[in-house]
């Protein structure tokens, strides 16, 4: 099977084209870059995003802005946004701070991207 894909890792956008045997990646043509071979072995075997997000804050108005601190499982990113809806945090809050850990059983955190007071 042939597979294409654009590269997002750099400014370039490589238009990247692979072959493939089932799960196996037999061939990646068109990239410029390392980092566009790279991204590419990455989104054709376990592809992977940050994900964003909004936390409710108790005593606090508005919601709390909140990110994965590394790209997640494709896979796991409905899970991962059941998983911060179901939570709450309590103020202060500071940018940076962990409000989630280990979201989904994986190394990954889930951070807060703004301060509440």
């Amino acid at each position: 099977m042939i597979k294409e894909i654009t590269c997002i890792g750099c400014p370039m956008g490589c238009r990247i084209t692979a072959e493939l045997d089932g799960d196996k990646i037999l061939s990646i043509e068109g990239y410029t870059c390392n980092i566009g071979k790279k991204y590419a072995q990455e989104e054709l075997t376990v592809p992977t995003r940050m994900v964003t997000a909004l936390m409710h804050v108790y005593g606090a108005d508005q919601p709390l802005s909140v990110k994965t601190s590394k790209p997640i499982e494709k896979s796991k990113i409905f899970d991962c946004l059941k998983e911060i809806s179901g939570k709450s945090v309590m103020r202060p809050v500071h940018i940076g701070e962990v409000v989630i850990k280990n979201v989904c059983g994986t190394p990954v955190d889930i951070i807060a991207t703004r301060d509440v007071e």
